[in-house]
């Protein structure tokens, strides 16, 4: 039987999801506590690879294992989050059918990066401080309208991918001001406007590097370096070394992964 996961992560620890020669991942961590709780070898596959730093929200991985799952589902998911360290945690575990796969069957997948403007200790670990004098967010929404569709995103990819095209639909990409908890709670010291923002896009698939270089590249429009329009410019005919740098990953969540109709 097949049973899909729903877990979080810290990525700080890991070199990211997949397993790589002799550095800590997500996959191995997971694989080697399902293991010992089911006292046998068991694989997992994940929706996706995610980088080095780089953290989840609601990421999803499926495994086989034949019959029913021991302790319960409740009880299942206590006993790895038990096990697990502290930077993993299993949301949910439940079977699927046997064709549903974590990565493949995924429809649409969201990530969301966050920067502040000012110095803060109680968001630095997961957000990029964003310290140039001037961030114009409307032009960078403005740009944002050319990601929007399907296109060839080379541009923004890493080099030396094994991916077999670089074609993604871009569904949504946006940026948005948010108020951390802590000044929900306690109240802004500073008594100045908000300057936490996120981005937030959603597509059918991503390359490897894309959003931090997407990210990079509109930070040099919101700076005034470059047009809106550029971002066009870029999607239609340019390379990775014309985009802009990447950003640091230690801001960027795998958000969402959905599964079925992805509009």
């Amino acid at each position: 039987m097949r049973y899909f996961l729903c877990l979080s992560y810290d990525g700080a620890s890991f070199c990211g999801w997949q397993i790589q020669p002799e550095s800590p991942s997500v996959q191995e961590c997971l694989e080697g506590v399902l293991s010992r709780l089911l006292n046998r070898k068991v694989s997992v596959t994940g929706a996706g690879r995610t980088d080095t730093a780089v953290n989840a929200q609601a990421y999803v991985a499926h495994f086989d294992f034949e019959g029913t799952l021991p302790f319960g589902q409740e009880d299942f998911c206590y006993k790895l989050n038990a096990m697990l360290p502290r930077s993993v945690t299993v949301h949910s575990v439940y079977p699927v059918e046997p064709d549903m796969h974590a990565r493949f069957s995924a429809t649409r997948r969201e990530y969301t990066y966050f920067i502040h403007r000012r110095k803060d200790p109680f968001v630095a670990a997961h957000s990029w401080q964003c310290g140039f004098p001037e961030i114009d967010f409307d032009a960078m929404n403005e740009a944002c309208r050319y990601l929007l569709g399907t296109h060839d995103f080379s541009c923004f990819e890493k080099t030396g991918g094994d991916n077999k095209t670089s074609v993604c639909t871009v569904y949504e990409a946006y940026w948005k001001p948010y108020t951390p908890s802590h000044l929900e709670v306690m109240g802004d010291p500073s008594g100045g406007a908000s300057e936490y923002w996120y981005f937030r896009v959603g597509a059918d698939r991503f390359l490897r590097n894309m959003v931090r270089a997407i990210v990079g590249s509109l930070i040099e429009v919101g700076r005034g370096k470059k047009d809106p329009s550029w971002i066009k410019t870029l999607v239609e005919s340019g390379t990775r070394s014309d985009a802009g740098e990447s950003v640091p990953g230690h801001a960027l969540f795998l958000s969402h992964v959905f599964y079925g109709k992805s509009e």
